[in-house]
C-alpha cells in the first residue's frame, strides 16, 4: 500500500487542479520559502479529515479555500482527492485502489466521497485507523511537529502508539458505549419512575371511567332532545318563509301594474314634446325674421347718416400745401448709392473668411463625430464580451452540474443494479432448495404481499426521486441563467468617467441619480430618455456646492457633467393637468401611455426627478406616441395648461407640439441598467429560494425512496425467512417464483435505467466540454481585444471635440463679423431704399392731388342720388317689420298652450310615479322581512351544523317532529314510543342537563386513557426488563474492549521501546534513551515519559537539550514507532531544519531504512536529502499568486 495520486484545486495557493505521481520510495518536494510547499502537507492532511484550523496553519476553516490574487478572482469551495494503492489489501475495503476526496464551499458545506460515493467522515477515520493512520495524524509530521511531541503531555505521547497501533478505534468505541451506559442508566430510573407512577393512576382513573360511562348515556339524552327541538324550530320556520314568498308574489303584480301606467305617462309627455319641438323652429324662423328686418331697417338709417356726412366732407377742395421737392430727393439717393458699393465690396472680404472658417469646423466635427462614433463601438463591443462571457460561463456551470448530477446518480444506480443481482442470486438459491415444497401458510401470503406492496413502493419513490432530480436540475439551470444576467448587467454598468472623477473629489456632498430612485423596470428605459443626461449623472443636495462642481470639472477638463440638483427650495410637482388631459382620451391606446412620475416608485431622490419629468407623457411605441401627440393638440383651450409638455419613447424618440427627436435606438443608460439589475436581483432571490426547496424536495426524496428500498429489502428478507421456515409448503415454492421474477423485473428496470443514464454521459460531457472551450475561446479574445485600444479611442475622441470646439469658435467669430458687415449694408440699402421711395412718392403725390380733386367732385355727385334711393327703401322696410311682428307674436301664443298641456301631463307621471315609489318600498319591506326570515333561517342551520353536525333534511328525516320518539329504560333498551310534544321533549331536555350536572366535573376521554395507560404500563415494563439486559451486554463489551486494548498496548509499548533504545543509539553515538510508563499498573491510562541523554551530558529535562537535539530526540521517537508499527507512508516537513551536516548525516540513514518498508514524502531544502529522493517535485510561486509545479524522476538523470 502507498500513496498514489494527489489532486488539489482551490486549495490555498493551489488555484487550478494540480496532481501529484507518487511512487514507491522517497519523493522530496523542494522549493523556495514561500512557494507553497507546506501546502502540500496540509492538503494531505486535511483530505485524511484533519479538522483543526489551527493545524492547517489557517484562523477558520474556510481560509483553505483559494482567496484569490490580484490578477484572479477567489474561488468558491476547494478540493482534494488522494488516492491509495490498496493492492495488498491494506485497507479493509474490496478496492485495488481507494481514492477518497473531501470538498469544502464558501458557504460552509462539506463534502466526502470514497471511490465517487459519498460518506462520513468517520467513514474515512475508521477506514484508515485500520491502517495505522489515525486522527492524531503521527505519520504526518508537520513545521513544528517535532516541538509539539516534546512538549506533549505523557498521554498525548500514549496517543501516538494507539494510533499506530491500530487500538484508537476501539477507544473511541469504547467511549462511545460509556456514553450509551451513561444515557441507559438515566433511561431505566426514569422508566422505573414512569412504570411505578403509571400503575399509582390506573385506580382512580378507573373510577373516571365508570362515571364517564354514565355521562355517556346522558349526554345522548341531551342530543337527541336537543336535535327533536332543532328539527321542531326548523319546520317552523321554513312555513313561515313559504307564506312570505306567496306576499312578495302578490306585490310584484302590483308592481308591475303600476309600472305599466308609468311608462304609458311618460310615452304622453313624449308626444307633447316631440309636437312642441317641431313648433319651435317656426318661432325661431319668425323671431329670426323680425331681428334681421329690425337690422336692416338700423343699417339704412345708418348708411343714410353716413351719406350725409361724405356729401358734407366732399363738398371741400383737395389740399397742397404738404408736397416736397421731387429733385432735391433724388441727389440724396444717390450719395447713399455711392456709400453701399463700397460696404459690399468690404463684406465680401468677411464672407470669404467665413467660409474658411466653416470648413475647417465641418473637419473637425467630422473627425470628432468619426472619434466618438469609433469610441462609442469599442465601448459597446467591450459590454458585449462580457456579457457574453458572463453568460459562457453560466452555461459552462450549468453543464458542469448536469455532468456531475448525472454521474453521481450513475454510480447510485450502479450500486442499485449490484444490490438487486446480489439479492436476485439469493433469491435463485433459496428458489433451489425450496423445490418441491407444497402447502401455503396465512404467514407465507402476508410475508408475499408485503414484499409485493414495498417492490411497488420503491418504484414510487424512485418515479418520485428521478421527478426531484429534473425539477432540481431545471431550477438549477435557471439559477445558473440568472446569474449569468445579474453579472451581465453588473458589468454592463457606465464604466467610470467624468462624474465618478468628481464623486471622488466631493465625496458624501454628490452621488448617482441612478442610486438615489428606483423605477419600475418595464419603464425604465423610457424614463431615462425623459431625463436626458441627467439619468446617468450625479445628484447634488446643496445649491452652494453648485458652482465649486462646474467650476472643478471645467478647470479639470471633464467634460460635460449632468447635475440634479435636490433641494427642498426646488419647486416640486407640476403637470397634473396633463395626466388629466390623458384620462380624457378615450382611445384604447390610451391606457398604454403612463405618466412619467408613476413609473418613479421610491427612493431619496423621487421627487427631484418626478419635478424634472412631470411634463413628460410615456408610450409604448411611436405610433402611438404620434397619435397621442395629435390628440393632445386637437383638445380646447384650458385643458391642457402644461407648457413644454413631451410624448417619450424608450427607444430614444422625444416628440413635442412642435418638433421631435428620434432615430435609431441608443444604448441602454445606466438608471435603466440599475432598474433591470434590481428586477434581476430580485428574480435571482425567488430562484435561490426556489433552488433551496427543490434541493430540500430531492433530499427528501432521496430519504424517502432509501427508506422505501430497506423496507423492501427487509419484506423481502422476511419472505426469504418465512419461506425457509416453512420449506414444506407447495405455495412458498410459488410465492419464491414469484419474488425471482419481480426481483429480475425489477433488475431489468435497474439496468435500463443505467443504459439510459449511461447513453445521456456523452452528450452531457461533450456539451460540457464545448462550454469549456467556449469559455476559454472568449477569454482569450478578452485578453487580445483589452483596453489599451478603447484608451486610444477615449483619447481621440477628447482630442477631436477639443479641435472641433475650437473650429468652431473662430467660425462663430468670423460669423460674426460677416453679420456685422451684413447688417450695415443693410441699413445703407434700407436708406437708399426710402430715398428712392420718397421720390418715387413726392412725384406720386402731385399726380394724387390732381386725381382726388377729379374724384371728389365725381363722388360729391353720386352721394347725391343715393340720398334719394335710400329714402324709398326705408319707407318699404317698416311695413315689412309690421307683417314680421304679428306673425311672431301668434307663433309664440301656440306654443304657451303646448307649455301648459306638457306641465299637466308631467303633474300625472309625478303623481303615478309616487304611487310606484310606495309599492317598491313595500316590496323592498317585504323583501328584507323575507331576508331576516332567511338569515334567522341559516343562523338555525349554522346552530344545527355546529351542535349536532347534522343537515337539515338528515335531521328533519331523523328527528322531525312528525317521527315518533323511543322510550328507553335505566339499561338503555327500547321499551316503547311516543308521539313528539315540545314542551315534554323541553322537561326531558332539562331533568337531563339536571342528572348530566349533579354528576359534577367528568373526565370525558377517561375510558380511552384508562385503556390506554393500562396498556402502555404493560409494554413499559416489558421495556425495561429489555434495557436491564441491554445494560449487562453493554458491560460486557467494555470488559473485552478492556483487555484488548490492554493487550495490543502492551505489545506496541514494548516493540517502540526497544526500537527508540536502538534509533537513540543510532542518532546520538554514545548516548542513552529510553521511554518510561508513568504508571505500569494501569496498562489503560499510563503516559510515556521521554528520558534522553545524549553522550557526555547529564541532563533531567528534554528542554535543556539544544534545538538540533531536541529535533533528533523527537525523531527518534517517531522513527521506533515507525518502525515499531510500520505504516504504508510518512510525509514529513523540513524535519531536519535545524540539524547540522554530520546530524543530517545520521539522519538519513534512518531515513533509508525507513525507505526499505515504507513510502517517504519529505518536504526539505537540503541537498544531501535531496539526492536519497527517487524522484522530485519543484514548487514555485508565480508572479499572479499562485502556485506552480514541475516534476522530475531522478532514475532518469542518473
Amino acid at each position: 500500500m502507498h500513496l498514489k495520486t494527489l489532486t488539489v484545486k482551490g486549495f490555498k495557493s493551489f488555484a487550478s487542479a494540480t496532481s501529484f505521481e507518487f511512487e514507491p520510495g522517497v519523493t522530496a518536494v523542494v522549493g523556495p520559502n514561500g512557494s507553497g510547499k507546506s501546502n502540500v502537507v496540509d492538503a494531505l492532511s486535511w483530505v485524511m479529515g484533519e479538522q483543526g484550523a489551527k493545524s492547517l496553519r489557517g484562523g477558520k476553516m474556510e481560509d483553505v479555500i483559494f482567496a484569490g490574487t490580484s490578477g484572479r478572482a477567489p474561488l468558491g469551495r476547494a478540493h482534494v482527492s488522494l488516492t491509495i494503492d490498496n493492492t495488498d489489501g491494506a485497507l479493509p475495503i474490496e478496492y485495488s485502489e481507494v481514492t477518497i476526496s473531501r470538498t469544502l464551499f464558501r458557504t460552509g458545506g462539506s463534502e466526502y466521497a470514497i471511490n465517487g460515493n459519498s460518506c462520513r467522515l468517520l467513514d474515512i477515520q475508521e477506514l484508515l485507523s485500520d491502517s495505522g493512520l489515525g486522527r492524531e495524524m503521527h505519520v504526518i509530521v508537520g513545521q513544528g511537529q517535532l516541538d509539539r511531541i516534546l512538549h506533549a503531555t505523557p498521554e498525548e505521547r500514549r496517543g501516538f502508539i494507539e494510533e499506530a497501533s491500530g487500538v484508537l478505534k476501539h477507544r473511541r468505541r469504547k467511549e462511545k458505549t460509556l456514553r450509551k451506559l451513561a444515557s441507559m442508566e438515566t433511561n431505566v430510573s426514569r422508566l422505573e419512575d414512569l412504570t411505578g407512577e403509571i400503575g399509582r393512576q390506573l385506580t382512580p382513573l378507573g373510577r373516571q371511567a365508570k362515571v364517564a360511562r354514565r355521562a355517556q348515556r346522558i349526554q345522548h339524552d341531551v342530543r337527541d332532545a336537543r336535535a327533536r327541538l332543532f328539527a321542531d324550530d326548523w319546520v317552523q320556520a321554513s312555513t313561515a318563509l313559504e307564506t312570505d314568498a306567496e306576499e312578495l308574489q302578490r306585490v310584484a303584480d302590483e308592481l308591475r301594474r303600476l309600472e305599466a301606467e308609468q311608462e304609458e305617462a311618460i310615452r304622453a309627455i313624449a308626444e307633447i314634446e316631440a309636437e312642441a319641438a317641431g313648433l319651435s323652429p317656426r318661432v325661431s324662423r319668425a323671431r329670426d325674421t323680425w331681428y334681421a328686418l329690425s337690422q336692416l331697417r338700423e343699417r339704412y338709417e345708418s348708411l343714410k347718416q353716413l351719406a350725409q356726412e361724405r356729401q358734407r366732407t366732399q363738398s371741400t377742395p383737395v389740399g397742397r400745401a404738404h408736397l416736397r421737392d421731387p429733385e432735391q430727393l433724388q441727389a440724396n439717393a444717390e450719395r447713399i448709392a455711392r456709400e453701399l458699393e463700397d460696404a459690399e465690396h468690404a463684406v465680401e472680404q468677411v464672407e470669404q473668411r467665413h467660409l474658411e472658417a466653416g470648413e475647417e469646423r465641418s473637419r473637425s466635427e467630422d473627425e470628432a463625430q468619426a472619434a466618438e462614433a469609433h469610441h462609442a463601438h469599442l465601448v459597446a463591443a467591450s459590454a458585449e464580451r462580457r456579457e457574453n462571457l458572463a453568460s459562457l460561463r453560466g452555461a459552462m456551470s450549468t453543464a458542469r452540474s448536469e455532468h456531475e448530477s448525472l454521474q453521481t446518480r450513475r454510480r447510485e444506480q450502479e450500486a442499485e443494479v449490484a444490490s438487486v443481482q446480489q439479492r436476485l442470486d439469493t433469491y435463485r438459491t433459496d428458489l433451489e432448495r425450496l423445490s418441491g415444497a407444497s402447502g401455503p401458510t396465512d404467514e407465507d401470503t402476508a410475508a408475499s404481499r408485503a414484499s409485493d406492496e414495498a417492490h411497488a413502493a420503491t418504484e414510487s419513490t424512485q418515479a418520485q426521486l428521478d421527478k426531484a432530480a429534473t425539477s432540481l436540475n431545471a431550477t438549477r439551470r435557471e439559477l445558473d441563467a440568472a446569474l449569468a444576467r445579474v453579472e451581465a448587467l453588473k458589468e454592463s454598468l457606465p464604466a467610470a468617467d467624468a462624474t465618478e472623477a468628481i464623486a471622488s473629489a466631493f465625496g458624501d456632498q454628490i452621488r448617482r441619480v441612478r442610486d438615489g430612485v428606483t423605477v419600475e423596470p418595464e419603464h425604465a428605459g423610457a424614463l431615462s430618455v425623459a431625463l436626458g443626461a441627467v439619468a446617468d449623472g450625479l445628484a447634488v443636495r446643496e445649491p452652494e456646492a453648485l458652482q465649486n462642481i462646474l467650476n472643478h470639472a471645467r478647470e479639470e477638463g471633464l467634460g460635460v457633467v449632468s447635475l440634479l440638483v435636490d433641494s427642498p427650495n426646488v419647486v416640486r410637482g407640476g403637470g397634473d393637468d396633463l395626466e388629466n388631459a390623458l384620462h380624457r382620451i378615450k382611445e384604447s391606446w390610451a391606457s398604454d401611455v403612463v405618466w412619467a412620475p408613476r413609473v418613479v416608485t421610491g427612493g431619496d431622490l423621487a421627487e427631484s426627478v418626478r419635478t424634472i419629468v412631470s411634463r413628460c407623457l410615456i408610450a409604448p411605441s411611436l405610433d402611438v406616441a404620434c397619435a397621442l401627440r395629435d390628440r393632445l393638440l386637437e383638445l380646447p383651450d384650458g385643458e391642457l395648461t402644461t407648457p413644454g409638455w413631451q410624448v417619450v419613447v424608450a427607444d430614444g424618440t422625444v416628440i413635442a407640439a412642435g418638433q421631435a427627436r428620434g432615430g435609431s435606438a441608443s444604448g441602454a443608460t445606466g438608471l435603466e441598467i440599475s432598474a433591470r439589475l434590481a428586477s434581476a436581483e430580485e428574480a435571482l432571490a425567488g430562484l435561490r429560494e426556489r433552488h433551496d426547496q427543490a434541493v430540500a424536495k430531492h433530499g427528501k426524496a432521496s430519504e424517502e425512496h432509501r427508506r422505501s428500498r430497506e423496507a423492501a429489502r427487509a419484506a423481502r428478507e422476511e419472505f426469504a425467512r418465512i419461506s425457509k421456515e416453512s420449506s414444506s409448503n407447495a405455495a412458498v415454492l410459488a410465492q419464491a417464483r414469484t419474488l425471482v421474477t419481480s426481483t429480475e423485473e425489477e433488475l431489468d428496470g435497474a439496468k435500463r435505467r443505467l443504459e439510459e443514464l449511461a447513453a445521456r454521459e456523452p452528450a452531457l460531457a461533450e456539451k460540457l466540454e464545448h462550454a469549456v472551450g467556449a469559455v476559454s475561446a472568449a477569454l482569450e479574445l478578452q485578453d487580445e481585444d483589452g483596453g489599451e485600444a478603447l484608451e486610444r479611442a477615449e483619447v481621440a475622441r477628447k482630442d477631436a471635440t477639443e479641435a472641433a470646439r475650437t473650429a468652431r469658435t473662430r467660425e462663430t467669430e468670423a460669423l460674426l463679423a460677416v453679420r456685422s458687415a451684413q447688417s450695415q449694408i443693410d441699413q445703407l440699402k434700407q436708406r437708399k431704399d426710402a430715398a428712392l421711395r420718397a421720390v418715387s412718392t413726392e412725384k406720386a403725390a402731385h399726380a394724387e392731388v390732381e386725381r382726388q380733386e377729379k374724384r371728389r367732385r365725381i363722388q360729391y355727385q353720386a352721394t347725391s342720388r343715393v340720398l334719394s334711393m335710400i329714402g324709398s327703401v326705408c319707407e318699404r322696410l317698416e311695413a315689412s317689420l309690421t307683417v314680421a311682428d304679428a306673425e311672431r307674436e301668434r307663433l309664440q301664443k301656440e306654443r304657451a298652450g303646448l307649455e301648459s298641456r306638457l306641465a299637466e301631463a308631467r303633474t300625472r307621471e309625478k303623481s303615478q310615479r309616487d304611487a310606484l315609489d310606495a309599492q317598491r318600498s313595500k316590496a323592498h319591506s317585504g323583501e328584507l322581512e323575507r331576508a331576516t326570515r332567511e338569515a334567522k333561517l341559516e343562523s338555525l342551520r349554522e346552530s344545527i351544523l355546529e351542535e349536532l353536525s347534522l343537515t337539515t333534511d338528515t335531521l328533519v328525516s331523523d328527528y322531525g317532529p312528525h317521527l315518533p320518539i323511543p322510550v328507553l329504560d335505566e339499561s338503555g333498551e327500547t321499551t316503547g314510543e311516543e308521539p313528539f310534544v315540545r314542551e315534554a321533549q323541553e322537561r326531558r331536555l332539562q331533568r337531563a342537563r339536571k342528572d348530566l350536572k349533579a354528576l359534577g366535573k367528568v373526565n370525558p376521554l377517561a375510558l380511552e386513557e384508562f385503556a390506554a395507560l393500562e396498556e402502555r404500563h404493560t409494554y413499559l415494563v416489558q421495556q425495561l426488563e429489555d434495557l436491564k439486559a441491554s445494560r449487562a451486554d453493554l458491560e460486557e463489551i467494555i470488559r473485552d474492549v478492556d483487555d484488548h486494548v490492554r493487550t495490543v498496548f502492551t505489545q506496541a509499548f514494548h516493540d517502540t521501546q526497544e526500537e527508540f533504545v536502538k534509533v537513540f543509539s543510532t542518532l546520538f553515538p554514545g548516548g542513552e534513551g529510553k521511554l518510561v510508563l508513568t504508571d505500569p499498573s494501569d496498562m489503560l491510562t499510563t503516559g510515556i515519559e521521554v528520558h534522553a541523554k545524549p553522550a557526555g551530558k547529564k541532563v533531567k529535562r528534554l528542554s535543556l537539550l539544544s534545538g538540533g537535539e531536541r529535533s533528533l530526540t523527537a525523531i527518534a521517537m517517531l522513527v521506533a514507532i515507525f518502525k515499531a508499527r510500520p505504516s504504508p507512508f510518512y510525509v514529513m516537513d523540513e524535519v531536519e531544519a535545524a540539524l547540522d551536516d554530520r546530524n543530517l548525516g545520521r539522519l538519513l540513514t534512518i531515513l533509508k531504512e525507513l525507505q526499505l518498508s515504507s513510502q517517504l514524502i519529505i518536504i526539505t531544502h537540503q541537498k544531501r536529502t535531496m539526492e536519497i529522493a527517487d524522484a522530485l517535485y519543484g514548487v514555485s510561486m508565480r508572479g499572479d499568486g499562485i502556485t506552480q509545479v514541475i516534476s522530475q524522476k531522478l532514475a532518469d538523470l542518473r
